[in-house]
Formats: structure tokens, C-alpha cells, sequence
């Protein structure tokens, strides 16, 4: 019989060698995926290396065009820039006569202003002395008409009082008037109604009685005896 001790020993040694055993499958899978991940690595650092050296060609090419482009647009605007210069000394020249001209013409023009205004301050006097004049006359007429206009206002303040107290005479007479109207409505209303009571009394005491007579007429009749 095997000691319980040594049972277990061997278990335990059975799972640790069973461990170990998934261990190295393990690590060599492992190592199997590194060497392919390792050469997928060297495989795309080439494509990288190629694709950097074919872009580092194309750059150099380009920086090549750009450098002659870039020296062709110097000199060009080496030219534009003696162009401009020869036209913007023509186009001063130009300007300075045309200055030159303005400024004789703006002397000129003062001048005539001058003399315009010294006219217009002659017309302005004498149009000043005929407004006031007009002033003068306008507010004569204003205050002519001032007077008038109340004058008119108080005739017609008197007109209206007049014509007030006899709207007050006419308000109140139509109020009696209503009042009264009033009075033979409410008159008028309770004689209908007294009316209207004394003949629904008058129905229901016929009705009572043709009730009292439908009644009577449903009661037999008693049959009288013969004799033979």
C-alpha cells in the first residue's frame, strides 16, 4: 500500500511535470510567433527603407525643380522690379505737373470764391432787410387775426352755453319721459301677470271639473228590476 504522503507527492510531480510540458509548448509557440513577427519587422523595414529612398529621390528631384523655378522668379522679378521703377518714376513726373496744374487751378478757384462770396454777402444784406420787412408785416397779420380768432372763440364759448343749457333741458325732460315709460311698463307687466293667474286658476278649476265629469260618466250605471 502507498503512504498517503508519497500519493501526493506524485500527483504533485505529475502536475508539475504536466506544467512544465504546457510550459514549453507555450515558449515555443511564443518563440515560433516572434520569429515571425521578427522577420514580418524585417520585411516591412525593407519596404520602408525602399519607399524612403524612392521618396528621398523624388524629393531631391523636386527641391531641384524648385531651386530652378525659384531662380527664374528672382530674375523675373529682378525685371518686374526695374519695371516698376522706371513707371512709377514716369508716373511721379506725372503726378508732380499734375500737382502743379491743381494747385494753379485751386488758386484760381479761391479766388472766384472769394469774389462770390463777397457777392453774396451783398445779396444776403439786402435779402435780410426785405425778410425783416416781411417779419414785420407777417406779424401784424398774425396778430390781427389773433384778435379775430378770439373774438370768433368767445361768441362761439357764448353759443355753445346756450345751446349746453339746452341740451341739459332736453337730457332731462327725455329721463323724466323714461322714468314714466318705465313706471306703465312695470304696471303693464304686473296686470299680465295677475291676469295670467286668474286665468290658470280658471283652467285648472275646468279641468278639476271635466275630470270629476269623466269620472262620474265611468261609474256603471245600475240596471233596474221587472217584474213579469
Amino acid at each position: 500500500m502507498i503512504p498517503p504522503v508519497t500519493a501526493a507527492l506524485e500527483e504533485a510531480l505529475a502536475l508539475a511535470q504536466a506544467e512544465e510540458r504546457n510550459m514549453k509548448r507555450a515558449v515555443l509557440a511564443l518563440r515560433t510567433e516572434l520569429e515571425l513577427s521578427h522577420a514580418e519587422i524585417q520585411a516591412a523595414s525593407a519596404r520602408v527603407a525602399q519607399s524612403c529612398v524612392a521618396e528621398a529621390g523624388q524629393l531631391k528631384a523636386t527641391i531641384g525643380a524648385l531651386r530652378e523655378a525659384l531662380e527664374h522668379a528672382h530674375v523675373e522679378r529682378e525685371v518686374a522690379v526695374q519695371r516698376e521703377r522706371a513707371s512709377a518714376q514716369q508716373e511721379a513726373q506725372m503726378l508732380r505737373a499734375t500737382a502743379s496744374a491743381l494747385r494753379d487751378e485751386l488758386e484760381n478757384s479761391r479766388i472766384e470764391r472769394e469774389r462770390a462770396l463777397q457777392a453774396d454777402r451783398v445779396a444776403a444784406s439786402a435779402e435780410a432787410q426785405e425778410l425783416r420787412a416781411t417779419v414785420t408785416a407777417i406779424r401784424g397779420e398774425m396778430e390781427s387775426q389773433r384778435v379775430h380768432a378770439e373774438q370768433a372763440v368767445q361768441a362761439a364759448v357764448v353759443a355753445s352755453h346756450g345751446e349746453i343749457v339746452q341740451l341739459r333741458q332736453t337730457v332731462t325732460s327725455l329721463r323724466e319721459a323714461m322714468q314714466m315709460l318705465q313706471i306703465d311698463n312695470n304696471n303693464a307687466i304686473t296686470r299680465e301677470q295677475r291676469l295670467f293667474a286668474d286665468e290658470t286658476a280658471q283652467l285648472k278649476n275646468t279641468i278639476q271639473a271635466l275630470r270629476d265629469q269623466t269620472e262620474c260618466s265611468r261609474q256603471p250605471i245600475p240596471q233596474s228590476t221587472t217584474r213579469t
